[in-house]
């Protein structure tokens, strides 16, 4: 599988049990970039405990006018690579950047502090999640993990990589390729 063959843009990866990096446990990636340069992604399915959502905008100087008040929503851990940085994915309604990067006919992403600033006076897209720091992988990095048992490709689900019920994402990840979490080996094997 070479990733000129396989365009994993907007797809999901599903981190299997046997996986060996304790990063990327359990983990649910939502593919942002991928390309035979390498590939790009967030983990939507690991808050951080702190700091919350509130908090950065509050670092930021950024005031929170938002009747829905976004400051306790959790930020996510949303991979290794440069973990100070930020990451919004979103609902593709939000045009407030020339910056937005469009992910799916059903998500995008923006990583410049407009978003932010409309997030807090309630303009910002329908849904959204932060992430701090993103997932990458060099050029043929993910074929080989993906080839040794490491990952599951899933179709990209906006509604799933986008809500915040966040324990259980790995699960129904699973399940929605009909595949019982429960039956999964951590031992890798090929056929």
């Amino acid at each position: 599988m070479s990733q000129g063959a396989l365009d994993l843009t907007g797809k999901l990866l599903i981190a299997m049990p046997g996986m060996g990096d304790p990063r990327f446990e359990h983990s649910v990636v939502l593919v942002c970039a991928h390309s035979p340069e390498g590939t790009m992604g967030l983990i939507v399915n690991k808050p951080l405990p702190a700091p919350h959502f509130g908090d950065l905008l509050e670092q930021l100087g950024i005031t929170t006018t938002a009747s829905d008040r976004p400051e306790k929503r959790p930020i996510l851990f949303g991979g290794p690579v440069e973990t100070g940085r930020g990451f919004v994915l979103h609902s593709p309604d939000w045009r407030g950047s020339r910056e937005a990067m469009s992910v799916s006919p059903e998500l995008a992403m923006t990583a410049t502090r407009d978003i932010l600033e409309d997030i807090a006076v309630g303009l910002g897209p329908e849904r959204s999640l932060f992430a701090l720091g993103y997932s990458g992988w060099g050029p043929g990095q993910l074929d080989r993990e993906i080839l040794d048992n490491g990952w599951l490709i899933a179709e990209g689900d906006a509604g799933l990589a986008l809500d915040g019920d966040y324990q259980t994402k790995w699960m129904r990840a699973l399940e929605a390729m009909g595949i019982d979490p429960r039956t999964l080996s951590a031992s890798a094997g090929h056929a």
